[in-house]
């Protein structure tokens, strides 16, 4: 007689899912993490406040870096949010 292995105990942590499509190797540039991370969310839905934080965060960060490509992929995520912002209303 057989019996199937016992599965061990799933680890459901907030996040997970999304979490496997970043680059999480050391040579990912903060800029390919967010890539990766704004196309991993296409179709999650988000509150519209939390679009807001982010446009004031990033904003901060397009004037506060010298690194002319985190520049350029914040302001493009600015950009980016700011339209799905404009939509949700």
């Amino acid at each position: 007689m057989t019996t199937a292995a016992a599965q061990p105990p799933r680890d459901r942590a907030l996040g997970r899912g999304i979490s496997t499509l970043i680059p999480q190797a050391a040579t990912a540039t903060p800029a390919e993490q967010a890539a990766a991370v704004l196309t991993a969310m296409q179709s999650v839905q988000v509150r519209v406040g939390v679009l807001q934080a982010a446009v004031v965060l990033l904003e901060e960060r397009v004037r506060a870096t010298s690194d002319d490509a985190e520049r350029a992929a914040a302001a493009t995520t600015v950009a980016m949010l700011r339209t799905a912002i404009s939509q949700a209303r």
